[in-house]
């Protein structure tokens, strides 16, 4: 009977505008929440169609939603280093506590953005206990090669706020001027010292000596614009690290700058060069069995700058180094390639950990979690782990989330429309209810 598939119709559409109102509820509750996708309600009719002699039997409809994970919202800025947010398409690696505290396998889920905040381990977690991973870094920043279409590189990311670091000296540089007057004949022949500062590979601070001597000629000789350089550590027994001859042009043209430099052994550790292309000394310090390698910048053959011999007086003008003693952890940063880098109070920089961002074929396809954390399915298809910034994903940014992709304006004017409809499918169900009790009443 017709008038019967009007009645189930009805119910259909009360059932499907029901559905519609609770997606519609649960995106406005949510248009604070922090990385939230909203859900879309699609109607689809039912249709039955002519049963025959000219009858026709309302089928109804139904509802089907889809959580629009693939829907960026705008990302707003925070004053958390660790507040992330994928700029772009991608997802950040993350999994359990309970994983983590297990020691056990762990599974990998997904979020768009997230407050993490390290733990009393150092461990970088959030307000729901899912765990930031990332991949460790060489001692020297470098990205090791890890599996990309597994979770199996990937650790959960730490970071000891009570640690300290150092960075060893490798790169002295010396700006000296010589006086010219000291490589005559008659001239009295005074050395001149100075004294230069290095932090060691443990991060004490040390002094290496620097003695200029001049060369004088014999009286009646010509200028020789010759000196010698000697090297010496005095933290290690005064012992001699490099020993040179430095002579400097006389002519117009360049007068008064490197011409030539050039070794004099012997020395008390390993034999040190001179490179003309770089215009550095390569010196070797020994603490033990240990060496530390450092070049010490004198200026290339014919370029201003370095050391000159110019004048009559001696003047160290300028001189620079690397490297820093030890410091505490300052705070974390993590740039827009995924690197966190500790930053610590003396100015020293380690790269620590590589944040991959993780990519799926089709991200409306993932299943949604509590928290705004996916996971994937066969909907969604295999996860591949990218570099930030590369193939098709987005960029990682640091002090940022992501804000709620739900436009309560919209949503708003939808729930009118889904109110009126429901009114309506009820009103098909009152209408109905009066004509049966109609047929009711032929008996009557």
């Amino acid at each position: 009977m017709t008038i019967s598939s009007s009645l189930n119709a009805g119910v259909t559409g009360l059932n499907a505008n029901a559905t519609r109102l609770a997606a519609i509820s649960d995106n406005i509750s949510n248009s604070a929440t922090a990385g939230y996708k909203r859900v879309q309600t699609s109607f689809h009719s039912m249709v039955l169609g002519d049963t025959g002699a000219g009858r026709y039997a309302a089928g109804g409809v139904r509802a089907s939603t889809m959580r629009l994970i693939d829907e960026g919202g705008t990302l707003i800025s925070s004053n958390n280093p660790t507040d992330l947010a994928i700029k772009g398409r991608g997802f950040l690696p993350v999994t359990t506590e309970a994983a983590v505290a297990n020691g056990g396998p762990l599974p990998m889920y997904m979020m768009t953005t997230g407050s993490f905040r390290p733990d009393t381990t150092g461990i970088l977690r959030n307000e729901m206990g899912m765990v930031l991973m990332g991949v460790p870094l060489g001692s020297d920043g470098s990205i090791p090669t890890f599996p990309r279409d597994t979770s199996g590189g990937l650790r959960p990311i730490q970071v000891l706020t009570t640690q300290s670091d150092h960075e060893p000296t490798s790169r002295i540089s010396l700006t000296v001027n010589l006086p010219s007057t000291g490589t005559v004949a008659g001239a009295s022949g005074d050395e001149q010292d100075m004294s230069v500062e290095y932090y060691t590979n443990l991060g004490s601070s040390e002094r290496l000596s620097v003695r200029f001597t001049p060369v004088v000629p014999a009286a009646g000789d010509p200028a020789t614009n010759t000196w010698d350089i000697e090297i010496r550590d005095p933290g290690a027994g005064d012992v001699v690290v490099g020993a040179h001859r430095i002579v400097f042009s006389g002519a117009s043209a360049d007068g008064g700058r490197i011409l030539s430099v050039t070794s004099t052994p012997p020395f008390d550790t390993a034999p040190a060069a001179y490179d003309p292309a770089t215009g550095a000394i390569g010196v070797n310090v020994m603490r033990g069995a240990d060496a530390q390698a450092m070049s010490i910048q004198i200026g290339m053959p014919g370029e201003p700058g370095g050391t000159t011999q110019l004048g009559d007086r001696f003047r160290p003008v300028e001189i620079s180094k690397d490297g820093a003693p030890v410091g505490s952890l300052a705070g974390i940063e993590i740039d827009s390639q995924g690197i966190l880098n500790a930053v610590y109070s003396t100015g020293v920089i380690r790269k620590l950990a590589m944040i991959p961002v993780v990519d799926v074929p089709n991200p409306n396809g993932l299943s949604a979690m509590a928290g705004q954390v996916y996971s994937a399915t066969q909907e969604s298809g295999a996860f591949f782990l990218w570099n930030a910034g590369d193939g098709p994903v987005g960029t990682i940014e640091g002090f940022a989330r992501e804000e709620s992709t739900t436009d309560v304006a919209h949503e708003l004017t939808q729930m009118i429309q889904t109110q009126r409809a429901y009114s309506s499918n009820a009103k098909v169900i009152q209408t109905v209810d009066e004509m049966l009790q109609e047929t009711t009443n032929i008996k009557r």
